[in-house]
């Protein structure tokens, strides 16, 4: 599974555990999820996304 971070805030998004909270199961990958989805802290949109290496 991969992870991903905001460019913006610094906000991480892991596939393995999603973001159950904003409807987003744990394993779902990002291509999965909803392109109209926004970083839950601030607001950014998935392009200021990218993954990284932990």
């Amino acid at each position: 599974m991969r992870t991903w971070m905001c460019l913006i805030c610094g906000w991480i998004y892991d596939e393995e555990t999603g973001v159950p909270e904003e409807g987003i199961a744990p394993g779902t990958l990002w291509e999965d999820v909803p392109p109209n989805w926004v970083c839950p802290e601030c607001g950014a949109r998935k392009e200021d996304f990218e993954m990284i290496q932990v």
